[in-house]
């Protein structure tokens, strides 16, 4: 019976190993963002990470090193252009939520409007800059395209992080649960849709690959 407890196989026992690789990947991720210009970095790492260990394929912090290294410079890029969207989005709907009338209201409103791709393709950019070779501006576009074409998960994706957000502005016990271990926890999560989404694309890069080979 001990030797069934206590075997690398055991079902109970993998679970825990696999929350303590979660929990580890969590630390390597706020130790990673304390400079807040590499969030984007270490959120591309963290999320390449997830997926990886969905699979069983790799070491955590080897594959979190080696991601946040390859794609640092891309991420930085795409994370403060998002900042500086999100930023002028935010301006906007305050100035013209205040301004009010009709031309306030129309004007209010088309930026909500803006509001919802932008917030689909933060959904998927750092997956997609970790899984896949692209620029920038490709990177963002597919993205974009990914989160409409699924949008039924996307619209689960959503779900799960507004409440996570609603849950870390409402209740102080969120902040330290999300800090200690609760964004690895949701970036676990949301992995299992970005490894169904994603392995179409990547399979047929594989055979493509081959076949030039």
């Amino acid at each position: 019976m001990l030797d069934r407890i206590f075997n690398y196989d055991n079902v109970v026992f993998r679970t825990i190993m696999k929350i303590g690789y979660i929990w580890w990947l969590n630390i390597l991720w706020v130790i990673f963002s304390l400079p807040v210009v590499t969030i984007g970095a270490s959120t591309t790492a963290l999320l390449y990470s997830c997926m990886k260990l969905k699979k069983e394929e790799g070491y955590c912090t080897k594959n979190f090193l080696k991601s946040f290294k390859e794609n640092f410079k891309q991420s930085t890029v795409i994370f403060l252009l998002f900042v500086l969207v999100g930023a002028l989005l935010a301006v906007n709907l305050v100035f013209w939520n205040q301004t009010g009338g009709t031309v306030g209201k129309t004007v209010k409103m088309f930026v909500i409007a803006m509001m919802v791709p932008y917030f689909l393709d933060l959904l998927y950019v750092f997956a997609v800059q970790a899984r896949f070779v692209n620029t920038v501006k490709r990177t963002i576009q597919y993205a974009f395209v990914l989160s409409v074409k699924n949008f039924v998960w996307t619209f689960q994706m959503a779900i799960i992080m507004a409440v996570m957000v609603y849950l870390n502005f409402t209740w102080l016990v969120a902040n330290y649960i999300s800090l200690s271990v609760g964004v690895g926890v949701v970036a676990y999560f949301m992995c299992a849709y970005y490894n169904r989404i994603f392995a179409p694309y990547i399979e047929a890069a594989e055979e493509k690959t081959e076949e030039e080979e």
